[in-house]
């Protein structure tokens, strides 16, 4: 089963164990968020680590993210 995500990101059962992948590769997004997560710029990525994705690809990740957490609800604890 193949769920397209948008126009770069799809999930794909028999591709990395359904997680949600760069279409045609086998680059998962988790790993172009935690790059970006550490400070490497979108033009790093592409020429260091995934040449065969795009700026806008790389984007549409940003984008994926902010939709996921944007209805989630987070619980506070508070410690005194």
């Amino acid at each position: 089963m193949v769920a397209e995500i948008n126009k770069y990101i799809e999930v794909n059962s028999e591709v990395c164990d359904g997680k949600p992948t760069f279409k045609g590769t086998r680059i998962m997004v988790w790993q172009v968020l935690e790059l970006l997560g550490e400070g490497i710029t979108i033009d790093e990525i592409i020429k260091d680590y995934f040449p065969q994705i795009s700026k806008e690809a790389i984007l549409s990740v940003l984008n994926y993210a902010s939709k996921l957490i944007e209805d989630q609800k987070v619980l506070a604890s508070t410690t005194h």
